[in-house]
């Protein structure tokens, strides 16, 4: 895998976990309530959960690189146009809406933990993503195991650094986070770094 597809990679990635879904409303929510230090353990969840759902996705990571141009045609317009979606779902949406979550949260690390692991199973972003979009960064030229484990790891290690990002964010702005005009500038431009890289994808070549 060449530097620069990386780095696109881990554009997309980036902008994928920054975008507001559940698993960002879980964090701001533990780090309102509870403190963002306490908040860990559910950000913690999320990344194991990611590990676990782009496990279960690359069972036909092969078979898909070993596919024709037909089919990696079908894959890339699938994943751009789902990047798309993403992009005019989050300009539709209202703010962030954090607020609006159940009152109710674990008290304990370790619940907190699962909660977070359970959600990415539930998470269409994450397993879409992992899906549609992680498989054409893998060159299928190259051993896959490596590659997968590279870009999988380093989607984990985004979790937790941007999440942890937000809960900081949280404890220390909690009157401009409430904000509806904060939450919908938030989804804009995230609304647009999406559509940007699905318009990229659907016109990349194989």
């Amino acid at each position: 895998m060449s530097l620069k597809l990386y780095l696109l990679f881990l554009a997309m990635a980036t902008a994928t976990v920054f975008s507001p879904g559940p698993g960002v409303m879980l964090t701001l929510n533990n780090a309102m309530r509870l403190g963002w230090r306490a908040s860990l353990p559910g950000i913690l969840g999320i990344a194991a959960g990611a590990l676990l759902v782009a496990s279960i996705s690359a069972t036909g990571l092969g078979l898909l690189l070993a596919s024709s141009a037909l089919a990696f045609s079908i894959i890339k317009l699938v994943g751009a146009a789902y990047l798309v979606y993403l992009g005019v779902k989050l300009w539709r949406s209202p703010g962030l809406g954090w607020q609006d979550a159940a009152a109710a949260t674990p008290q304990s690390a370790r619940r907190r933990f699962a909660e977070g692991l359970a959600l990415q199973f539930t998470n269409p972003k994450a397993i879409f993503f992992f899906i549609s979009v992680l498989p054409q960064f893998v060159d299928a030229r190259a051993a896959h195991g490596p590659q997968f484990a590279l870009l999988v790891c380093s989607y984990a290690s985004l979790v937790v650094l941007i999440h942890t990002g937000y809960a900081i964010t949280a404890q220390r702005a909690r009157g401009w986070l409430r904000s509806e005009r904060t939450g919908r500038a938030l989804n804009r431009a995230g609304a647009i770094t999406f559509v940007g890289f699905g318009v990229a994808m659907a016109g990349a070549k194989a």
